[in-house]
């Protein structure tokens, strides 16, 4: 049997050490370290994530146990004190900037959205994780209560993560909107808590489309019905003025044939079909099912640390492992759920087995490696 590093040790391989490395001096406040690096620190918190452990000391106290392993993996030993200090003090700008490296190479391998239009689509929402008001007084809400807020948006091409920020629960979600760079010619979706009429202009000037539900207390002027047979469903398609906005826009109404409910969808897009437009909308679901999975099974409801940088680590190292995972499935082609790849990932961990053979036992060995084929050009 061809011999086989441990499996954590195949799955980083998509983070060279090196790069990683460069980006840690970068990404670095106060003095040189004497005994640590970021590095550890990266694979202590991958790990807590990748294994569900639930405080500081259960992490460190069962990496213990792990021995050379851990060495192999070129990780300092790491205490708890340690660890703690250098969450709250090293910036999370370090796993913003390797999120951002990660996602360039899972768009590289993502499977493409499934509508007629070629640019982009990106699924916009935020979800609120309450805290305690006295353990976390940066993260305010209301008068006795303390939340943050997680802004996201989804990329449609594989729904992966894009855009991320943390907040307190205080901040809008339109005032986080606002602020995305989104390139030309792209979609994004979202839902009636981000109805702005500014930010609709702005759109629509800088040639983005948006695809949202109109407010029932909205202020609509209707103009010329869209000529045409509609689709089933469609029960209208015409152009509209909504106070405020200076270009005509799209109001498109679809009745669910199950539920008998309709929904009115309001858009800039005047050159896709009707269906289609409700088909965008219905896309939106998938961001409502990314922050299930990520809340089931990542670590980002309770925190290891109580200080806004620690957190915020937290959530950029989580989102990072989401990526790895979904990388690993997007490039084996494994076509299982990203549930089910985590868990076997999970028990596996710091095993010796082929990385590829662990979702796929019955492929036969090979003479070149096929961890070394999973990860090339990169």
């Amino acid at each position: 049997m061809a011999y086989s590093d441990i499996v954590l040790k195949q799955l980083i391989a998509l983070v060279p050490r090196y790069e990683f490395d460069a980006l840690a001096k970068v990404h670095h406040a106060g003095q040189k370290f004497r005994s640590y690096n970021r590095w550890s620190q990266f694979l202590v918190l991958l790990i807590g994530q990748m294994s569900g452990r639930k405080s500081l000391r259960d992490i460190t106290d069962n990496l213990k146990a792990q021995g050379q392993r851990l060495y192999h993996l070129g990780m300092k030993k790491t205490c708890k004190a340690t660890l703690a200090r250098v969450n709250a003090e090293q910036p999370a700008t370090l796993y913003q900037a390797l999120f951002t490296r990660l996602l360039s190479r899972c768009q590289l391998v993502a499977p493409k959205h499934k509508f007629s239009f070629q640019g982009k689509l990106y699924l916009l929402d935020a979800t609120v994780i309450n805290l305690c008001l006295s353990v976390f007084p940066w993260a305010e809400f209301r008068q006795k209560k303390g939340a943050i807020k997680l802004h996201m948006g989804l990329d449609a091409d594989g729904f992966i993560p894009a855009f991320m920020d943390m907040t307190s629960g205080k901040v809008h979600e339109i005032n986080w909107a606002k602020t995305l760079k989104l390139p030309k010619g792209s979609f994004v979706c979202f839902d009636r808590g981000f109805t702005d009429y500014a930010w609709y202009n702005d759109l629509t000037i800088n040639s983005i489309f948006f695809v949202t539900r109109l407010k029932s207390n909205a202020d609509v002027e209707y103009l010329l019905k869209r000529a045409g047979r509609k689709s089933p469903g469609i029960t209208n398609d015409q152009s509209i003025r909504l106070k405020g906005v200076k270009e005509p826009l799209r109001l498109v109404a679809y009745t669910d044939a199950e539920t008998g409910v309709e929904y009115r969808f309001v858009t800039n897009a005047h050159h896709l079909k009707a269906k289609e437009i409700a088909a965008i909308y219905k896309e939106r679901w998938q961001i409502e099912l990314f922050f299930k999975w990520i809340k089931q099974n990542l670590k980002i409801k309770t925190f290891l640390g109580t200080s806004s940088n620690a957190a915020l680590t937290q959530v950029w190292v989580a989102l990072c492992v989401y990526l790895l995972v979904a990388y690993l499935n997007f490039k084996a082609k494994l076509g299982s759920s990203m549930q089910q790849i985590l868990r076997v990932l999970q028990l596996n961990l710091f095993t010796k087995r082929n990385l590829i053979e662990l979702f796929k036992p019955t492929v036969a060995q090979r003479t070149v490696s096929p961890q070394i084929l999973l990860w090339e050009n990169l």
